[in-house]
């Protein structure tokens, strides 16, 4: 492993990103519900699926000026592809945007001076919002895929939240299961991410309960049982 240190974030580069970050937040919003306005509108409900289109493409162009001048400001050029890989995975796949919630979090609180939330809180916080994003934009993009397939079980919605609830959770009752190649990949991906959202949540919990326990234990007398 390199000892080389860290090369310091130019100036410029973390005055951009500390004043982006919310109005990059609000913009995954946006592009959330157009896209979920395009999924679920039916077919004939103009003008709204346009106006959705409009409101996920200009998101889509917003992420990728950011990502353009993040790269610039960086100086780093090709690195900066691989340094962020989370960044350019979010900009070819919108709806992965969720996962940097933990960025936004830290960008606000160094706009404020309000005590931070404990690491077990923070971390079970960041991972809860994650998954319920996660798993509605999964939802979202598997009935995209899924609704009028052949031999498909997700017809409806409900049958895509009811999917996403069991795979994030990592149940799979299997009742609901994709059949496109591309709901497949979808469910992988969401998998993968359910085990390590669902591991860092219970992780933090047990760490939490332990240290409360132990707490308990240092305040008793000593021969107490």
């Amino acid at each position: 492993m390199s000892d080389r240190p860290t090369a310091p974030v130019p100036a410029r580069l973390e005055g951009w990103e500390r004043r982006t970050e919310v109005p990059l937040l609000a913009a995954s919003l946006v592009f959330l519900t157009g896209y979920a306005v395009r999924v679920l509108a039916p077919v004939g409900a103009q003008p709204w699926r346009d106006i959705a289109f409009a409101l996920v493409a200009a998101a889509w162009l917003l992420f990728a000026v950011d990502y353009g001048v993040r790269l610039r400001l960086s100086g780093q050029g090709a690195r900066f592809v691989h340094s962020h890989w989370l960044d350019t995975v979010v900009l070819l796949l919108p709806l992965l945007r969720p996962l940097r919630l933990v960025q936004v979090y830290t960008a606000l609180q160094k706009r404020t001076d309000r005590p931070r939330l404990s690491l077990y809180a923070r971390v079970m916080t960041y991972a809860s919002l994650t998954a319920v994003l996660l798993g509605f934009s999964a939802a979202l993009a598997v009935y995209h895929q899924e609704q009028g397939a052949s031999g498909s079980t997700i017809r409806t919605f409900g049958d895509a939240v009811w999917w996403a609830c069991a795979t994030l959770t990592t149940v799979g009752y299997g009742d609901a299961v994709p059949v496109t190649p591309g709901g497949r990949a979808i469910a992988a991906l969401l998998m993968a991410c359910g085990l390590a959202l669902l591991g860092a949540v219970t992780g933090s919990f047990s760490s939490w309960l332990v240290e409360v326990f132990k707490r308990e234990d240092e305040k008793r007398p000593p021969g107490s049982v």
